[in-house]
Parts: structure tokens; C-alpha cells; sequence
């Protein structure tokens, strides 16, 4: 039997009923954590989306905690870490040694300068993904670039689209608190000491710049971010600051470098979902997925030339509705076509419209 699953970004991740197996029962309460290693603690912080919560994960470091993915920035965050921050289970009391950030997605880095505020205590965070960030708040209060709105338009949005983008602009910022002005920087393949353990640095690609994973050999623990989910697919996608990007094939080699790396015994930690074990029939399940989604595409784009709107059946499995869902589904079917396009199997051509059109080459 096959349970299907309705991503974050409205795309179907077909499950088989029992690949995965979850050995750490139920999520713990918000404002609440629960020991399921040596020295690591499960916790779970609400967010205001569809998406309704994250995993966060705490370390024993010496006489506090390292924190790895903050919340995003709301009251609700706020009063969980308020819970957080006393609670017998959870922190007890102590300090936080140091806040590691997997990636810049706010319901990650949202809190983490409040955090690093208040225990005065270094941001951890690979370079890529702390300068995007602050890009990305710098864009708040800004009026939505020409360069976006043309990205739009040659994707095939409508005006009333196109209108709802200018007015949401910016908002990034309003759910992640002003980063401090400082980082210690996470590396590729590098050795971190955190209380009685080693962590090593796995960086992957494709669903954000420089997303770090966390590695324990000793523990068998991999702190997993969003790179590996158990029941939802990452949303990869193209914006218009690099409207050519390929994400999809940084996406497709993280996946493979995961699995070479990382041994298939290791509890995976994910931010979203329950810890599981399976890794390596999540990774297979997960490549697997965006090679029929392109065989999909392929074969819509074979009856006629299409716009990047005009693919979201072969690639999604239910209608996109509302901005959120149209500008992840928009930009995850430019993903797509433009792997296509990278590996030489389509071109794009611009119509009289002003939209650009995808066609598979002969």
C-alpha cells in the first residue's frame, strides 16, 4: 500500500506504508524537550504556516547547551522559548554555549539573534547562508525589484500575481530577528567539538546555498535540517536573483554525496517530520522522485511548448492555490526546466507575450 503525502510546496511524495521506521515516539509538547541520545535533546518550537512546527535540537556542551535551528521569530516563539528556557525537561536552567544555524530559512534563523542576544554566545552558520540572510532582510521596506517582477511575468503570472508579490515583498525580515553583526563560520568536512562528542560538517545544496548538516560517527546521529525530511520532499527551487541557477542538479549530487558519506545505521534528525532511521531508502526515495518528476515534464513538454505555470500538473498533485504555494511551485518548476535546459535537452524561447516557453529539443 502507498501512502501519498502532500509536500509543503504542493508536490506528492509517494511512500511505501513502512520504509522508515521512527524509534523516538511522539514529538515532544512545545516548550518541552526530550533525551533521545546521549547528550541530545529533542525539542519542537510552532510556526505560523502550513508547515505547522520545527524540530529543534539541543547538545550537552560543557555546563549549557548548543542549540541547532532557533524558530522563526513570533510571539509563539517567543513564549515557547520563554517555556523552553525553564523547563525541567528541556534547558533545566542552563545557558546556551552557542546557536548553530543548518540554513537561512526563517523558521530556522529566526530567533537566533535573540538567542545569541540574551546568552551572549556565537551564531554558527556557514558563510553562504549568513550573508543570503542578510540580503534577505536588507530587502524589507523595499519596493519589489523590476528584476523580480519581469521573472514573474516570463513564468507566466498573471497581473492580479504580480500584484500580490508587490504588497508580500520584503516580508522575509518580519520573522527573523536583526542577526548579530558576527559568525563563526561552518566548513565542509570540518571536526567540531561539542561537550564529550565530535561533529562533522556535511554541507549539501540545492534546496538552499550552503545547508550544514551535523554528523556523529560516535553517536550515530545525523542532524539533518532540511536536506533529508522523512514524509515531505524540500522544496528546490530558482528566485529571480539568478534566474538561470540549477539548482535541482546541486540537489540531486547532495543526495548522492549523503549517501556515500553517511552510514544507513544513523538515527537522522530531520527539522521537520520525526527522527527515523532509513537513510538510505529516504535518499533513494528521494532522487527517485525527481527523476519521474522530469520524465513527467518531459513528457508534457513533448505535446507543446510550456510556460513554467503550465507544468504544475506534471510536476504537483493537487491545484496551487495562494500566493505561498505559487511562488514555491513556480520556482520549483523553473528548477525543473532548467535541468532540462542545463542538460542540453531544452531550450527556452521568449513569446510575443513576454513569457518565456519551454520546448524539448528534438
Amino acid at each position: 500500500m502507498t501512502q501519498t503525502t502532500i509536500t509543503a510546496d504542493g508536490r506528492a511524495d509517494a511512500e511505501p506504508s513502512a520504509p522508515l521506521s521512527y524509534p523516538c515516539g511522539e514529538p515532544p509538547d512545545n516548550g518541552h524537550g526530550r533525551a533521545i541520545a546521549p547528550g541530545v535533546l529533542w525539542l519542537r518550537m510552532h510556526l505560523p504556516w502550513a508547515l505547522a512546527h520545527i524540530n529543534l535540537y539541543a547538545l550537552a556542551d560543557g555546563d549549557g547547551w548548543a542549540l541547532v535551528d532557533t524558530g522563526a521569530q513570533t510571539r509563539e516563539a517567543l513564549a515557547g522559548w520563554t517555556r523552553l528556557l525553564a523547563a525541567p525537561d528541556a534547558f533545566g536552567g542552563k545557558r546556551l554555549t552557542r546557536v548553530f544555524v543548518t540554513h537561512m530559512h526563517p523558521d530556522h534563523v529566526g530567533m537566533a539573534g535573540w538567542l545569541t542576544r540574551r546568552f551572549d554566545c556565537r551564531l554558527w552558520m556557514t558563510r553562504l547562508e549568513y550573508l543570503t540572510c542578510r540580503s534577505l532582510v536588507a530587502d524589507t521596506g523595499r519596493e519589489a525589484p523590476d528584476d523580480a517582477i519581469r521573472f514573474y511575468r516570463r513564468a507566466g503570472w498573471h497581473d492580479e500575481a504580480i500584484e500580490t508579490y508587490r504588497v508580500r515583498f520584503g516580508g522575509f525580515g518580519r520573522v527573523v530577528h536583526a542577526l548579530p553583526d558576527s559568525f563563526r563560520r561552518l566548513r565542509e568536512g570540518e571536526v567540531i567539538r561539542i561537550g564529550a562528542h565530535d561533529w562533522r560538517v556535511i554541507v549539501g545544496n540545492g534546496h538552499s546555498p550552503e545547508h550544514a548538516c551535523l554528523l556523529c560517527d560516535e553517536l550515530k546521529v545525523l542532524i539533518s535540517g532540511d536536506q533529508v525530511l522523512p514524509r515531505i520532499s524540500s522544496n528546490v527551487s530558482v528566485f529571480p536573483t539568478e534566474p538561470d541557477a540549477d539548482p535541482l542538479a546541486d540537489w540531486i549530487a547532495s543526495i548522492a554525496k549523503l549517501r556515500a558519506q553517511v552510514s544507513d545505521e544513523v538515527l537522522v534528525l530531520p527539522s521537520h517530520g520525526e527522527p527515523f532511521r532509513g537513510l538510505h531508502a529516504r535518499l533513494d526515495r528521494l532522487a527517485s522522485g525527481h527523476d519521474k518528476s522530469l520524465v513527467r515534464l518531459r513528457r508534457s513538454l513533448a505535446v507543446e511548448p510550456k510556460r513554467a505555470i503550465d507544468v504544475f500538473g506534471a510536476l504537483f498533485a493537487r491545484p496551487i492555490e495562494g500566493p505561498e504555494l505559487l511562488g514555491m511551485a513556480t520556482g520549483e518548476s523553473l528548477a525543473h526546466l532548467n535541468h532540462l535546459v542545463a542538460l542540453g535537452e531544452a531550450v527556452r524561447e521568449a513569446g510575443d507575450d513576454g513569457a518565456y516557453r519551454y520546448r524539448l529539443i528534438a
